[in-house]
């Protein structure tokens, strides 16, 4: 076999060192640094020739800084004559402008698409993109791993009383109805209209929440104003409890505000993004799977028997 090295971005070099344990291997060496206007440098430190090359980098704040630090990355390997290069996108920026919503707007998820395909990625892995239909922006391999998997344990430790899946949106059914039928749990779903970006109304409740442990399922949550008013909604309707659980915690703006006053019991994040320590959150830890999605895709393995 040809090897591999895994390399980091700035976003992400913790997580990077956590898959490198798991995989018993070293962060490969890269030099990042900026000039004094602001530009990205980027030198590779060790011999990349021939090799099977993973770049891990989430592009979520400062997003523009996180993406163009990965194309430039991205180049240097290139032309240092790398056999490919795997993107590892814990968080895929961008993910939220994947279609034309008003006139004149630009689909910015597919221009992020091709500058990465321009710039040489030959694979890319991520896990929960906002908006399934991405991957076919792309014209090569995609994997998008289910977040589900590290929830499900978790909420089974739990033991809750009355458990029942919501959705906390009309968008986000599907995501739920698939968590909902692995823990073998009913739905409901938090129907609300959005006003404009980052604001949400919750408008009604579809389905029967009286003396239930209600949770939550999205894919992110950012200013957490749509999970704190869902909440709110759900325990009006007689919910004993309520937890969330999101891959992504963007957690920007007056999200911790948000969270400190609202009802929300118990949120439960991924570390593909770094966050805040805060008493109501929980973060679990998807270094692991996406190290094993890493060994699986040197070795010409299956990714999908994972969520089988």
């Amino acid at each position: 076999m040809r090897g591999y090295k895994i390399f980091a971005g700035s976003a992400s070099e913790e997580f990077a060192q956590e898959v490198c344990r798991y995989l018993d291997v070293p962060l490969a060496k890269a030099d990042i640094k900026r000039f004094s206007d602001g530009e990205i440098s980027v030198q590779i430190a060790e011999s990349v020739r021939g090799r099977d090359v993973f770049i891990i980098q989430s592009t979520g704040a400062p997003s523009n800084d996180n993406l163009m630090e990965l194309l430039i990355m991205t180049d240097a390997l290139r032309r240092s004559s790398t056999s490919s290069i795997t993107a590892v996108i814990p968080y895929f920026g961008y993910a939220r402008q994947d279609r034309k919503a008003a006139p004149r707007v630009p689909i910015s998820a597919k221009l992020v698409a091709n500058l990465y395909q321009t710039a040489g990625i030959d694979r890319l892995v991520t896990i929960d993109l906002h908006a399934g239909q991405i991957q076919g922006f792309f014209d090569i391999p995609v994997d998008n791993l289910y977040g589900s998997i590290i929830f499900q344990q978790y909420i089974k430790e739990k033991n809750l009383p009355n458990p029942i899946i919501a959705s906390p949106d009309i968008g986000g059914v599907a995501r739920a109805r698939y968590f909902a039928e692995k823990l073998g749990l009913e739905m409901v779903i938090v129907d609300k209209r959005r006003e404009m970006a980052n604001v949400a109304e919750v408008m009604n409740i579809i389905g029967d929440v009286e003396g239930k442990d209600v949770i939550m399922i999205d894919d992110m949550v950012d200013t957490a104003g749509t999970m704190v008013k869902a909440a709110a909604a759900l325990k009006a309707k007689g919910a004993t409890s309520v937890m969330a659980c999101a891959t992504h915690g963007v957690l920007s703006g007056k999200a911790y505000e948000n969270l400190d006053k609202g009802e929300l019991d118990e949120l439960i994040i991924s570390n593909s993004l770094a966050t805040k320590a805060h008493p109501n959150i929980k973060v679990l830890t998807v270094a692991p799977l996406f190290g094993e999605v890493i060994r699986r895709v040197y070795h010409n393995e299956s990714v999908n028997s994972l969520f089988a």
